[in-house]
C-alpha cells in the first residue's frame, strides 16, 4: 500500500483518539481538581473547544507528513507534542483577544501562555506525544506488511 495513503488513513484514527483522550483527561482533571478548563469568563465559552480542536488539526496535519517514514519515531512524536502545544495556545491567545474588545494584547498574551503552562495546556502535548507514539507502531507495523485485523465472520480458516 502507498505510504503516503497509509498516513493519512493512521493519522485520521490518531487524531480521532488525540480528540478522545483530550476530552476525557480534561473532564477527569476538572472534575477531580474542580476547576474549569478556561476559569476566566472573560474569554468566552468557545476558545477550549477551539484551542482543542486547532491542536487535534496539529496532530492530524504533522502525523500524515511525519508517517509518511514510520522508521522515524522521535521526529513524529516530538513535532506532535510540539504543534499540538503551539496550536492550542496561539488559538487560546487569538480567541481571548477576539472574545472581548476590552482585552488588551498583554492580558491575551498572559492568557495564552498561562493556558499553556496549566494542567489543561500541559495535557495537550502530552497526550499528543502518546497517540503519536501509538501511530508511529501501527504505521511501522503497516509499512512491514502487517495486515489489517479481520472479523471472525471474515476469516476463512475451519473450526
Amino acid at each position: 500500500m502507498d505510504p503516503r495513503r497509509t498516513a493519512w488513513i493512521v493519522a485520521a484514527f490518531a487524531a480521532a483518539l488525540d480528540l478522545a483522550l483530550v476530552v476525557c483527561a480534561f473532564g477527569f482533571v476538572s472534575l477531580l481538581s474542580d476547576v474549569e478548563v478556561i476559569a476566566d469568563p472573560a474569554a468566552g465559552r468557545f476558545v477550549a473547544p477551539a484551542a482543542v480542536g486547532a491542536s487535534v488539526v496539529a496532530v492530524l496535519l504533522t502525523l500524515a507528513h511525519t508517517l509518511r517514514r514510520p522508521d522515524r519515531m522521535l521526529p513524529s512524536v516530538v513535532f506532535a507534542a510540539l504543534w499540538s502545544w503551539l496550536a492550542a495556545v496561539v488559538v487560546a491567545l487569538v480567541g481571548f483577544a477576539l472574545a472581548s474588545t476590552a482585552n488588551t494584547v498583554v492580558a491575551a498574551l498572559l492568557f495564552g501562555l498561562g493556558f499553556g503552562i496549566g494542567w489543561f495546556g500541559l495535557l495537550i502535548p502530552a497526550l499528543a506525544a502518546l497517540t503519536a507514539s501509538f501511530a508511529v507502531l501501527v504505521a511501522r507495523g503497516r509499512d512491514a506488511g502487517m495486515e489489517r485485523p479481520r472479523w471472525p465472520w471474515e476469516r476463512d480458516d475451519e473450526e
